[in-house]
């Protein structure tokens, strides 16, 4: 088979891929996430793993790509969406209005190889706790670990503590919905190898 690349730096992308028994390249696809005039928050998920991957494919024409981002969103609230936080204050704020409300992560994917694209989108809810303190949330943005991340928190760090329960995939709350993934790439030849 082709070299399969991930359009992507996250150590916990190339984890599940590799968990799963792919070889998996890292590169970087230097990409805009701007978000033009999209508003939807899965079209926008969708849109930007395309535009990853296309760009790593331009650079990497043997290879297969994938491609993958994640929005979080309020679903209640059309139209608007967060990606990941501008700075301290709208970290804290994000956390604060997620306290005890529901929302949506959007966990966009795309498959790029023999110049077919495949792409689709995954959804998952989770819970914010309503039990949080002001002193927790503020904790947390100081560590950092959440400032990457869509919707501000990493689930699988000390962001744990900020979610009550989650509805949905692990892997697309993680960010690639894997399942989704290898479906697409069987359906264009790929097998589970030694």
């Amino acid at each position: 088979m082709q070299p399969l690349m991930l359009a992507s730096t996250s150590v916990i992308r190339a984890k599940i891929l590799r968990d799963a028994g792919f070889t998996v390249g890292l590169v970087p696809p230097g990409v805009s996430e701007d978000p033009g005039a999209t508003e939807d928050p899965a079209a926008l998920a969708t849109e930007l793993a395309i535009r990853k991957a296309a760009a790593v494919a331009a650079a990497c024409p043997a290879a297969w790509v994938i491609g993958a981002d994640q929005v979080a969103h309020d679903p209640l609230v059309p139209g608007q969406w967060w990606g990941k936080p501008k700075d301290d204050a709208d970290h804290l704020a994000r956390l604060r209005a997620m306290r005890g409300q529901r929302h949506e992560l959007c966990s966009g994917w795309a498959v790029i190889g023999d110049g077919v694209i495949q792409s689709g989108v995954e959804r998952v809810s989770l819970w914010g706790r309503a039990d949080l303190e002001e002193e927790e949330l503020a904790a947390y943005v100081r560590t950092r670990e959440g400032s990457g991340c869509a919707g501000g928190y990493a689930v699988e760090g000390r962001g744990a503590f900020l979610i009550a329960r989650v509805e949905g995939d692990w892997n697309t709350i993680l960010g690639l919905p894997l399942f989704a993934v290898v479906t697409a790439l069987r359906a264009r030849g790929w097998r589970a190898g030694p």
